[in-house]
């Protein structure tokens, strides 16, 4: 038995096949009475409505692009989940194809996602490159830029304030006592390791303090296991507190600690991470931690995106949103004194 048609349910219903039409397309004008024949020969039927074919006609799709990587950092994982939701709730949803870092496998994906009609793009931890903005720019194509973005001259985006939230844990661990604290960054190449080694540095700075060490651990927790190894074997003077760029990568270097050299966390090191994935408050890591807005960068996200389409002179933003300092078991806790200050 094939797929049941439109003409088959206005049949069934008595009805016009346009009124079959209005009625699966929201916001058409259609009687109650009409609406309520045709939904109930659909159910008999087994009718659902061609949502591809309504696109050719309406011009949209209802459909997200929407192009990421790093689905081993549950971070991510947690952005599909929010942002599929956000976007269902505004009558659209997602096409979602993985890319990595490479700006050329990028190109290739995302060219391959507008292939597909899509009304917008958004590019979570992954950048576009210069021709395929204005690619998306010319075909009347919305894009946002998620957890990352490329000046202010680039694509709209929405990000947490990375700068001020590594400036704030940085500033964190000076006030619990720390002398001597290393940083392994996030992928250099990308605008949150950057950014986050920014704020480290300006934070030692102003305290008149230099780095233990600042290595780039690519956001590959195999990379931080070695540099882990190195920065707490190598010398004599061993890092007193490890300010990791991402929670994902902390975990790692947390392992190799306290399973691999013996380095009790928080007594002897205090390791910190930024994002607050859901696995940072379980007990067998209890992670400080900046905790990244998220569910206010999504909610910043579908609105800006949702409100571009079909009204390309909206405003591009370019948002930064403030993170909290989350403080648990693996860093020293701050005095009473300091709490309240």
């Amino acid at each position: 038995m094939g797929r049941v048609t439109s003409a088959e349910v206005a049949r069934a219903a008595g009805v016009s096949q346009s009124a079959v039409s209005r009625v699966f397309t929201s916001g058409a004008p259609v009687s109650v009475k009409t609406a309520e024949r045709v939904r109930k020969a659909a159910g008999r039927l087994g009718y659902r409505p061609n949502a591809l074919a309504r696109s050719l006609i309406t011009g949209e799709s209802r459909i997200i692009g929407l192009a990421m990587a790093e689905l081993d950092n549950q971070f991510y994982p947690e952005i599909l989940k929010l942002l599929s939701c956000g976007l269902q709730e505004s009558g659209y949803h997602i096409l979602v194809f993985m890319a990595s870092g490479d700006d050329t496998e990028t190109e290739t994906v995302i060219s391959e996602l507008l292939d597909y009609q899509v009304d917008a793009l958004i590019a979570a931890s992954v950048a576009l490159t210069t021709p395929l903005a204005e690619r998306c720019r010319a075909q009347g194509i919305p894009v946002l830029l998620l957890n990352r973005h490329q000046g202010n001259s680039g694509p709209p985006s929405v990000a947490s304030d990375n700068v001020g939230g590594a400036r704030r844990m940085t500033e964190f661990l000076l006030r619990v006592g720390h002398e001597r604290i290393a940083h392994i960054s996030g992928w250099q190449g990308s605008s949150t390791g950057r950014e986050r080694r920014q704020g480290f540095l300006q934070a030692l700075a102003a305290a008149g303090r230099s780095a233990a060490a600042c290595v780039d651990g690519m956001f590959d927790q195999e990379i931080v296991r070695r540099i882990t190894r190195e920065l707490f074997t190598a010398g004599d003077i061993r890092p007193d507190a490890l300010f990791v760029g991402s929670d994902n990568m902390a975990f790692a270097a947390m392992d190799v600690l306290r399973f691999e050299l013996g380095i009790r966390v928080p007594e002897e090191v205090s390791v910190t991470g930024f994002d607050d994935v859901p696995m940072a408050a379980w007990p067998a890591y209890s992670l400080t931690t900046m905790r990244q807005p998220l569910d206010k960068m999504i909610r910043e996200a579908v609105r800006h995106i949702t409100g571009c389409i079909g009204n390309p002179s909206t405003e591009p933003p370019q948002i930064r949103l403030k993170c909290d300092l989350c403080v648990r078991g693996s860093s020293r806790p701050l005095s009473r004194m300091e709490e309240k200050k």
